[in-house]
């Protein structure tokens, strides 16, 4: 069985350059075995497996697998301590659905990969039908944005929009805009009344929501806070209130 193990070999090379994001245009990759079988599940279509001789049995089906040495799973992989496989997905985006009715969540530039991925996975677990991520959010095929969705891209669409464009899709389909800041115009979340078709906008990290969502939210909520920090972690918000309005 033929190992590579030069980090110069062609394909090791062109794989490598998916870590970028401009060189993900029909693929990305995945990386330890939670993931892999993340996507085997939903039906994804896995290119190639790149794995250590000992898990090669692992790995059924047709998928072409590349055996490698550990090095060139460290190579290929993000994490300190990869597990021994990364594969290679096709990119799939969702079509934009026709009519908007249900929940969700949209993140206004949150710039952080871990909390991209930590809230998409919060909506997927609460049961949310979809997210929308402005253009300047946190790329979440990077590896360690899928690190922390932990597989939720495979459960739930998630749609890079231009947030003005939302808005305007959420007025027509009545969808009612909830957008987090405290203001003197922003109520406790706990006195909202939940609608049937609704969005939480979350902002970005050091900004908040845009001057654009403020004006035009529906209802603006904050979360009352009796300790004396300042703030919380958006991840830490979004999980409290996509919990709360179910």
């Amino acid at each position: 069985m033929e190992v590579i193990r030069s980090k110069s070999n062609r394909l090791i090379k062109e794989t490598k350059k998916l870590h970028q994001k401009k060189y993900r245009k029909e693929s990305y990759l995945i990386e330890g075995w939670h993931l892999f079988e993340e996507a085997r599940k939903a039906n994804a279509e896995i290119e190639r497996v790149f794995a250590l001789e000992n898990h090669v049995n692992q790995v059924t089906g047709s998928i072409p697998v590349t055996v490698v040495s550990p090095e060139i799973v460290q190579e290929l992989s993000d994490s300190q301590t990869p597990q021994g496989i990364v594969a290679q997905v096709a990119l799939k985006q969702p079509l934009f659905p026709k009519q908007l009715t249900g929940k969700y969540l949209v993140l206004e530039d949150v710039q952080d990969p871990g909390n991209v991925g930590t809230m998409i996975r919060t909506a997927d677990a609460a049961g949310y039908d979809a997210v929308f991520i402005s253009d300047k959010s946190a790329d979440i095929y990077s590896l360690k944005t899928l690190r922390s969705m932990q597989g939720s891209h495979f459960h739930l669409p998630i749609y890079r929009v231009a947030i003005d464009d939302l808005l305007g899709q959420f007025k027509a389909n009545h969808v009612r805009i909830l957008a987090t800041t405290l203001s003197t115009h922003s109520v406790d979340y706990k006195a909202i009344r939940v609608p049937d078709s609704f969005a939480i906008i979350m902002g970005n990290e050091g900004q908040g929501i845009s001057r654009l969502v403020e004006e035009q939210a529906d209802e603006l909520v904050h979360i009352q806070m009796p300790g004396q920090a300042e703030s919380l972690n958006v991840a830490v918000a979004a999980g409290i209130l996509l919990f709360s309005f179910i």
